[in-house]
């Protein structure tokens, strides 16, 4: 979840990963999936129809109580209209707005990429961002500006497919919950492993960490 040119090659390679997600759908070419968004069906929008994938195990959650560094993170805003359109969402984020703003103000990342939810249910509504060493001066739009604060926070080291990701939620909820603690913001997630190896297969998802952080007092 958390020096120099290693930890940036490692982040390149893991923001690489996300943005094979987001180009592996069935061999359809992005323009193809983006115009889907816009595509009506007979689905009413009040309850979207969720892909129901089933699994033979649950997801590996450790959580750990402890304390977050400060962060300077760009990031940008952007929904989806079901799951599966959530990687090639994000994908497309880092790959181009942010990528750019990072060439244009000569930043480096400093961490994972991440991202923060409004809610769990389609339609998806979210902030993609990564974390950079400072803030730029040269403004590019919609690239937006936040700093984190360093502070407590309950972590759930997620392992496992994303679509379980929601028990990963529940988990902090109910460990928040009997540790008598206050939820102090809004949660985020970090995506700390490449889930892809260097050929570009996907790896076993039970050895994908995503983080799911929810800021506590």
């Amino acid at each position: 979840m958390k020096r120099t040119n290693k930890k940036f090659c490692f982040f390149t390679i893991l923001i690489t990963g996300l943005v094979l997600i987001a180009c592996n759908s069935n061999s359809k070419n992005e323009a193809d999936l983006l115009k889907k968004d816009t595509v009506k069906t007979t689905v009413k929008k009040d309850k979207p129809v969720e892909p129901e994938v089933k699994y033979q195990r649950p997801p590996i959650v450790n959580i750990v109580d402890t304390l977050t560094p400060k962060r300077i993170i760009i990031f940008c805003k952007d929904s989806a209209a079901n799951f599966e359109r959530i990687s090639l969402k994000l994908g497309k984020i880092y790959r181009t707005k942010l990528a750019e703003y990072v060439k244009k103000n000569n930043l480096k990342m400093a961490g994972a990429p991440l991202a923060w939810y409004t809610k769990h249910k389609a339609p998806y509504f979210f902030e993609a961002g990564i974390p950079v060493n400072k803030k730029g001066t040269k403004t590019l739009p919609g690239v937006q500006f936040r700093e984190i604060s360093s502070g407590k926070a309950v972590v759930a080291h997620f392992y496992g497919p994303y679509d379980l990701i929601p028990q990963g939620y529940d988990a902090i909820k109910d460990w928040i919950k009997e540790n008598k603690k206050t939820q102090a913001g809004i949660p985020y997630e970090m995506y700390v492993t490449d889930p892809f190896d260097k050929n570009g297969k996907p790896i076993d998802p039970y050895k994908v960490q995503t983080d799911i952080i929810f800021p506590i007092k």
